[in-house]
């Protein structure tokens, strides 16, 4: 555009020397007349003004890219945490209006269509591919490593660890083609597993659909892994919102030592684990953290137990500023490695032993995982991955025990047992942990 201005402005230059040199001639006087100097005069503001408004800082290119960046990030932020409320008050409202008919036929068809997010939903190419998701990716950057082939005639189930507060790094990568997850991965179609109760709310159950995303839980798994034939791939957050409680920058920790219904379910239909560890996921939002026994965990406790997720108090950066608080997620990367399949055997009735076997094979796969990327991706070599679970050491005391033999121990119907071995006692006193 300057360039074009730019030569525009030469013939003008060239035509008014023109026009006064007639003018010389003719007249044998001064160059121009009132009018043509009036006329030329015009044009040449103009021009300047033109050039002045493409010249201004807030059309920089780089500087417009960056603003859309931020707009794409924010808006699957408040999709997320307030799309689903906001339309069905919107839907409420509507309903008390001379356009109620709207309301009732949307209504209708929700009945009609309320088993389909458990049939793994309506994905759509067109939304995975928005260029709105380029940006998203662009922002942090996020980046996901591929570093095994998978074959398409074996079904999956992903492990993504750590959650962090809203799991960006798992839905910019397989719920969008920002990343080229069916081009890294041919043939494989993959399911970003979510809480159940988002498909409930108007609009956005059809917004996160149209993404790949289906609800988490054991219909819809059962469903995808033996009655949509081969190649499917679920990602399960596995940490959930204890996990994501946690949820802090600088900390490589995951809930995951007693978290075995995956593995359950992949030994149930002989789908393959996928271990994936997501750098730089709780680097993105800092939380306040409520230490046990406080008010604020007992509000969060209570909301994961009946409602099914925790609400966090955190905070990004502002939407114009960084170094103002606001709902956008600090620019940090996030990078996805997905590790080596776990050929897992299928066992209609798997046994414990048998649960318990490749959930420890798991979670070794995941600490390698850890350990051969970490000083790739930003991390000290000394650097270690923490598989915690927390226990609770009876309804009021709320807090986790671990004595020096590695013993995890916990409280169930009236003696302390400990997860690693079995063993019980019947007081905590035993275990040696002074």
């Amino acid at each position: 555009m300057k360039t074009l201005i730019a030569a525009y402005s030469g013939v003008l230059r060239g035509e008014r020397q023109a026009e006064a040199d007639r003018s010389q001639r003719s007249h044998g006087g001064p160059a121009l007349s009132r009018e043509g100097s009036g006329r030329w005069g015009t044009g040449s503001s103009i021009l300047s003004a033109l050039q002045d408004l493409f010249s201004v800082t807030w059309l920089n290119r780089s500087k417009v890219e960056k603003q859309l960046q931020v707009i794409s990030v924010l808006q699957w932020v408040l999709s997320f945490l307030v799309l689903g409320v906001a339309c069905s008050a919107i839907l409420m409202y509507i309903f008390c209006t001379d356009c109620w008919l709207i309301a009732v036929l949307y209504f209708t068809w929700l009945v009609f269509d309320w088993n389909t997010p458990k049939k793994g939903g309506r994905r759509s190419q067109w939304v995975r591919n928005w260029a709105v998701w380029r940006y998203f990716r662009d922002y942090f950057p996020i980046q996901l490593v591929k570093t095994h082939n998978l074959l398409t005639t074996r079904n999956y189930i992903f492990g993504y660890h750590p959650h962090g507060i809203m799991g960006l790094g798992a839905f910019c990568n397989f719920s969008t083609e920002a990343t080229e997850v069916s081009k890294k991965f041919p043939g494989i179609r993959p399911y970003l597993a979510t809480l159940a109760g988002n498909f409930r709310l108007p609009v956005l159950r059809e917004y996160l659909m149209s993404g790949g995303i289906c609800p988490v839980n054991r219909d819809t798994i059962d469903y995808l892994l033996s009655k949509n034939g081969s190649g499917n791939a679920i990602i399960i957050v596995v940490g959930g919102a204890a996990e994501s409680l946690s949820s802090m920058p600088g900390k490589n920790a995951v809930t995951l030592r007693n978290r075995k219904g995956f593995v359950k379910l992949a030994l149930r239909h002989g789908a393959d684990l996928v271990p994936m560890y997501s750098f730089g996921e709780n680097e993105v939002y800092k939380q306040v953290i409520f230490e046990e026994g406080s008010w604020g965990r007992w509000v969060q406790k209570k909301f994961q137990k009946y409602i099914g997720f925790a609400p966090c108090i955190f905070h990004g950066r502002g939407l114009f500023s960084s170094d103002t608080w606001g709902l956008v997620p600090y620019s940090k990367p996030i990078t996805t490695v997905v590790g080596e399949p776990i050929t897992i055997p299928k066992l209609e009735h798997p046994t414990q032993q048998d649960i318990d076997l490749y959930h420890t094979m798991y979670m070794e796969a995941l600490v390698k995982l850890f350990d051969k990327h970490k000083t790739k991706f930003g991390l000290l070599e000394t650097e270690v991955l923490e598989v915690v679970e927390k226990f609770s050491l009876g309804a009021k005391k709320g807090r986790s025990i671990s004595c020096r033999m590695t013993h995890a121990i916990y409280y169930r119907r009236n003696y302390w047992r400990c997860y690693h071995c079995g063993s019980q006692k019947s007081s905590w006193k035993r275990w040696h942990l002074s």
